[in-house]
């Protein structure tokens, strides 16, 4: 017998700048304490930490987890396989490898350190998101 994997319709991300442990959790269908692991093994994923220690998640962080959830869970991927996949094909990948066809194409996240929203970049990627949806 054969397993067949789904893939999981997560909800669409809200417009907010950050997002607390629950709410991403929520976003992505992975459990807070997964969460935290994941923080462990994949150094890509950073969020802010504010008082007491409260995590607060980014977008670009928030799809970062989404395709390390795709990666593990839909994919097969070990933990190393999946980190060694968002290092070689950049931290936030729109599809299947580039050579699979027309929908591989790279989102790059923006890098830990930068602090504000590329309004231009967040558009770009609406807009992918929408024409996805549209399919």
């Amino acid at each position: 017998m054969t397993a067949t994997i789904e893939k999981v319709v997560l909800p669409p991300i809200p417009a907010k700048r950050y997002f607390t442990i629950g709410e991403v959790s929520e976003l992505c269908g992975v459990k807070p304490h997964v969460l935290r692991y994941w923080e462990q093994e994949f150094t890509q994923l950073r969020p802010v930490k504010r008082r007491g220690n409260r995590r607060y998640y980014q977008h670009h962080e928030v799809l970062l987890i989404r395709r390390i959830r795709e990666l593990l869970y839909e994919q097969g991927f070990t933990i190393n396989g999946a980190r060694n996949r968002l290092d070689s094909h950049g931290a936030v990948h729109g599809g299947p490898p580039d050579d699979a066809g027309e929908e591989g194409e790279v989102l790059e996240a923006p890098s830990a350190t930068t602090a504000t929203v590329d309004v231009d970049q967040l558009r770009k990627e609406l807009l992918q998101v929408i024409d996805l949806l549209g399919r």
